[in-house]
């Protein structure tokens, strides 16, 4: 995907259709809207636009809507999927990411409709085909969320 101008194989915007390229996950379980920025195998930032019409705040909660942490952790989880996926040879397109462990997650402040989410990943390490990541959610400069995480490609 890169090329001798762009040493980092940076991509400058990936939209909702080329994500559901390389990742399965679909509405109403699809939790990012595009990725704004990328280096393959090594950050990412993801976008969610979180709306009122989410499915979860019908129950998360009644005249208190807040995006559940699992789902923001989720988010960032999709965003790595997405960042460890770009940087796969176009014969793997048929990987998979699946999640192994959450680890140091804390959840700052809540986020709510309206807020446009970003999701910061960065690679912290890789073996083999398991990968660890620290993401960080934001809501302009306001820290909502932050974890480690790691998964495995299959």
């Amino acid at each position: 995907m890169g090329d001798a101008s762009n040493p980092d194989n940076f991509i400058a915007e990936l939209d909702v259709m080329q994500i559901m390229s390389m990742i399965p996950h679909r509405h109403p379980f699809l939790l990012i809207d595009k990725i704004r920025e990328i280096v393959p195998a090594e950050r990412a930032i993801g976008i969610k636009n979180v709306s009122i019409n989410e499915h979860f705040f019908d129950g998360h909660f009644p005249g208190n809507p807040i995006m559940p942490g699992v789902l923001i952790i989720e988010a960032m989880a999709q965003t790595a999927g997405v960042t460890v996926l770009t940087a796969q040879s176009e014969s793997d397109v048929q990987r998979m990411v699946y999640f192994m462990t959450v680890e140091s997650a804390r959840f700052r402040k809540p986020v709510v409709p309206g807020d446009v989410l970003e999701l910061h990943v960065e690679k912290i390490r890789s073996r083999s085909n398991v990968w660890k990541f620290k993401g960080r959610a934001m809501v302009g400069d306001v820290l909502k969320a932050e974890a480690v995480f790691s998964a495995m490609v299959t």
